[in-house]
């Protein structure tokens, strides 16, 4: 966008007509929300209190995004003509998120569901560890173990 503010994960909205990303112009990283394209009107600010990765509800209604303590935050909004009224954030859940140091958390096609990494649980105050197991190639694998036709 050509600032002097570090703006970056920018998201579109289901409907192509706003842009969701974050910024550090006001010192802290927020969530602001634009049109698309640039210069068709002005710029609104979602978060409050800092946040990172937004995405857009397919239900043209809801914008979530990362809080910095690591929670969902979820924000309904409207649009009146070409302005974009955001509503008061509020939280999604109160699960803490896995901060890999990068985006963790994918929105399901239905809205209704995150895909996350989850801060392990612990006993004793202990730092846990996160397990992911990845397969890759799911189907070759199949076919080695279960050849067709024999």
């Amino acid at each position: 966008m050509r600032t002097p503010a570090d703006e970056n994960v920018p998201r579109f909205s289901p409907d192509g007509r706003w842009l969701a990303y974050r910024s550090n112009e006001s010192g802290s990283s927020e969530i602001y929300v634009r049109p698309f394209p640039a210069g068709s009107g002005g710029k609104w600010q979602v978060s409050i209190g800092g946040g990172f990765y937004p995405l857009w509800s397919r239900n043209g209604r809801e914008l979530f995004y990362e809080s910095l303590d690591h929670r969902i935050v979820v924000v309904e909004y409207s649009v009146s003509g070409s302005s974009f009224i955001p509503g008061k954030p509020r939280p999604w859940s109160d699960v803490h998120l896995f901060f890999p140091g990068t985006v963790n958390l994918d929105l399901a096609p239905d809205g209704k569901r995150f895909a996350v990494l989850t801060m392990p649980e612990t006993t004793n105050g202990e730092r846990g560890q996160v397990h992911v197991t990845m397969l890759l190639n799911l189907f070759d694998e199949l076919q080695r173990r279960i050849p067709v036709g024999k």
